[in-house]
C-alpha cells in the first residue's frame, strides 16, 4: 500500500488526448519530453485522457481503438510502465468525483473567458457543450488528484494550468492548506507548425492529409508530405519565423529530431536550396521514427498487452489516489 505523507513529494502529471498514432509535433513537442522526465523523477504519472476525448464527437469503435492506438505509440517511443503509472484516465473514477467539487468553487465567467472555449465551441457552430466548457476543471483534477507538483505543458495549455493553480489556491483557502501548488514544465522544443499552412501548429485534425506527419507514416509518406511542403521562393535555407515561416518550421523539425542546434543545422543546410533541404530533413524524421514505428507495428498485435499495461497503471494510480481523494472528501464534509 502506497502510504500518504503530509510532506510534498515531487510528482510530475501529464495526459495525452486518445487520437490514435501522434503526430510529429506531439513527439516532439510532449512524448520526448516525457521520456526524459521518467528518467528524472521517482514518481511520474502519464494518462490516457479517454474521458477529455468525449468533448469533441467520436463514434466509441474508434475511441476504442485510438486508445489501444496512443498506448502502442507512446510506449514504441520509450515509455517505461516500470518508470511511470501509464494509465487510462476513466479506470480512476476520483478524476470526474473530484471534477465535481472543484466545479462546485470555480465561476463560469472564468471558463467563458478561455480562448480553447471560444475556438473550439465556434467550431461546433457555437453550440459547445457543458463538458467542453468545463473540462479545464477536470484538468485540474486530474493534476490535484495526486498532488501533483509539476505538469508538462505546451504553451496553448499554461492558461489551464494557471486556472488549475487558482482552483487550488481556492480550495486551500476554503479548507486548510491541502494542494501543492503545480508548475510548468514547458518544453524547449518550438512549437512545430503544420506542413501546408506554417502559421497553424501541426494537428490531427487538420483537414489537409499532407499537413501532418505521422510518428507511423511510411518513408515514402514523410517523403511526399515534406516535398509538398510549404516555404516561399527564396532558395537559401534561412532561420527566420516572422518573415520566413515555412522554411524556419523545417528547421526546427531538423534540429529537434537530431538534438542539433538550430545554428549547427543551418552549418550543415549551407549550399542547399530548399527543395534539396526539404528531403534530408524527410531523411532525418525517417531515421528518427523508423525504430519506433516498428515496435508501433508489434505493440498493436497483442491489445491484450496494451490492456493490461493500462490496467495495471491504474490500480497504481489509483492506490495513490484513494489517501488524498479520502482526505478532500473529509475536508469538504462528505465523510
Amino acid at each position: 500500500m502506497l502510504l500518504q505523507s503530509s510532506a510534498v513529494v515531487d510528482r510530475i502529471f501529464s495526459g495525452i488526448q486518445p487520437t490514435g498514432t501522434p503526430h510529429l509535433g506531439n513527439y516532439l513537442g510532449a512524448i520526448q519530453n516525457w521520456v526524459r522526465l521518467q528518467e528524472e523523477s521517482s514518481s511520474v504519472l502519464y494518462s490516457i485522457m479517454d474521458m477529455h476525448s468525449l468533448t469533441m464527437p467520436k463514434e466509441p469503435s474508434v475511441l476504442r481503438q485510438n486508445i489501444l492506438d496512443t498506448t502502442a505509440a507512446i510506449l514504441a517511443c520509450g515509455i517505461d510502465p516500470k518508470k511511470c503509472f501509464l494509465f487510462r484516465q476513466s479506470l480512476v473514477p476520483e478524476h470526474a468525483e473530484l471534477a465535481w467539487i472543484l466545479g462546485c468553487i470555480t465561476n463560469v465567467p472564468r471558463l467563458l473567458r478561455l480562448p480553447q472555449w471560444k475556438m473550439k465551441c465556434a467550431s461546433q457552430n457555437n453550440e459547445g457543450t457543458v463538458g467542453l466548457l468545463t473540462y479545464p476543471v477536470l484538468q485540474a483534477a486530474d493534476i490535484l488528484l495526486y498532488k501533483s507538483t509539476r505538469v508538462p505543458v505546451g504553451e496553448d495549455q499554461v492558461l489551464h494550468l494557471e486556472l488549475a493553480q487558482d482552483i487550488a489556491q481556492h480550495f486551500n483557502k476554503k479548507y486548510g492548506e491541502f494542494f501543492p501548488m503545480p508548475k510548468a514544465i514547458l518544453s524547449t522544443t518550438k512549437k512545430i507548425k503544420s506542413l501546408r499552412d506554417p502559421a497553424m501548429k501541426m494537428s490531427k485534425s487538420d483537414s489537409q492529409k499532407l499537413a501532418t506527419v505521422n510518428v507511423a507514416d511510411s518513408p515514402e509518406e514523410i517523403v511526399l508530405k515534406f516535398r509538398k511542403a510549404v516555404t516561399d521562393f527564396t532558395s537559401e535555407v534561412t532561420y527566420d519565423p516572422e518573415s520566413r515561416p515555412g522554411v524556419s518550421n523545417l528547421v526546427s523539425i531538423h534540429a529537434a529530431v537530431t538534438g542539433l542546434s538550430i545554428k549547427e543545422v543551418l552549418q550543415q543546410a549551407a549550399g542547399l536550396d530548399t527543395a534539396r533541404y526539404k528531403m534530408v530533413v524527410a531523411e532525418s524524421v525517417i531515421q528518427k521514427f523508423a525504430p519506433i514505428r516498428n515496435e508501433i507495428k508489434k505493440l498493436q498485435e497483442d491489445k491484450y498487452h496494451l490492456i493490461k499495461v493500462l490496467e495495471d497503471g491504474a490500480e497504481k494510480a489509483k492506490e495513490l489516489a484513494a489517501p488524498i481523494y479520502q482526505e478532500i472528501r473529509r475536508l469538504v464534509g462528505f465523510q
